[in-house]
Parts: structure tokens; sequence; C-alpha cells
């Protein structure tokens, strides 16, 4: 727990490497076009709860292993956004069900650490490329389903996106009172 602590507070912060490949605006929804490089990622995936009671089950998870909760027992530094793919149905509502992925700093790429943890898996992921609508304050369900909405209803005649699946990211430690970033990611068919 200390080494979570020490982490968020003085540990380094690494971006998650993308590169913008276009933006894009309709009406007052403006939007960035990415590809996001793959990569190792700690995941924690939750079923059977609302999005925001998974995500307080599954981040203090990650952010153990994070921390130093793992089979080297070393703080890795922070990389950011941490981003959480949610499954919406048929009527744009979310599924109980989510899964959290922290992409691995740098550094440990090749050798991540082991978590101890069972429920927390390393997984690579190949690069994807989204439409990220970005927003303030502390986000909750409600807010990264509105922002999904809206970025689909500006993409509406000029792009493709999955429908069975998007990412909610967020850059911010929860201590952070004001001048958050989150977004929302719709990945491109």
């Amino acid at each position: 727990m200390l080494g979570m602590i020490k982490n968020s507070l003085f540990g380094s912060v690494e971006t998650w490497p993308w590169q913008v490949l276009s933006k894009g605006g309709k009406e007052e929804v403006s939007y960035e076009e990415r590809t996001c490089e793959g990569g190792q990622f700690a995941t924690v995936e939750v079923t059977d709860k609302p999005v925001d009671e998974g995500l307080r089950e599954a981040m203090p998870k990650v952010m153990k292993y994070v921390g130093g909760t793992n089979d080297k027992g070393i703080g890795m530094g922070m990389t950011v956004p941490i981003s959480f793919a949610v499954f919406p149905s048929a009527d744009g509502s979310l599924q109980k069900r989510l899964k959290v992925w922290f992409r691995i700093p740098n550094q440990f790429q090749s050798n991540p650490p082991v978590p101890t943890d069972d429920s927390v898996k390393i997984e690579k992921r190949e690069s994807i490329t989204v439409y990220s609508l970005q927003f303030g304050g502390y986000a909750k369900e409600a807010d990264y389903v509105a922002h999904a909405t809206q970025l689909r209803t500006a993409l509406e005649g000029t792009a493709t996106c999955r429908s069975d699946i998007y990412f909610c990211t967020g850059y911010d430690p929860p201590m952070k009172p004001y001048g958050r970033r989150n977004e929302v990611w719709l990945v491109k068919a």
C-alpha cells in the first residue's frame, strides 16, 4: 500500500504513446482521430456490477500492482491515461461488465512484473485507432455514456465505429480537484 501511495504522489508519469491522425468537429463537439500504440497491459475484468461499482473494485487492484504488489516488489510509475473498456447494449446503456487496461510503462514492456493478485492479468494488445472526445470533471458512467453518444452523433456519415465496445479514459489521480481530463474513445471499425 505504501508503494501505491508513494507511486501516485512522487512516481513518474508516462503518457501512453499515440499519434493524432486528424481533428474534426460538428457543432459543439471537437474530436481527434488517433492511433494508440499497443503493448503489454495490466488488466482487471469485472462482471455483474454497474460500471461505477466495477471501477471501485478494479482500480485499487491495478494501482496496487503498479505500486509494487508484484513478484518484483517494485513500483513502476504511472502511465496515463488509464482506460477501461465498456460494452454498450443496443439502447446505449452499458452492460454490467468492464475491463480496466493499464499500459505498462516502457521500461517494463519487454518483461513486466508478474502480478501477485490472480485477478490482475498481463495481456498484449495491438495498436488501435480511435476517435477521442475530451471532457472534464469527476466522470461517472452517465458522463461517459452521454459523451459517447455526442461523439457518435458527430461522427455520423463521416466515420464508422464499433458498436460493441468503447473505451473510457482518465488522466488524473482522484485527489486532483479541478482541471481534470477524461476522454471517450470510440474504436474505428
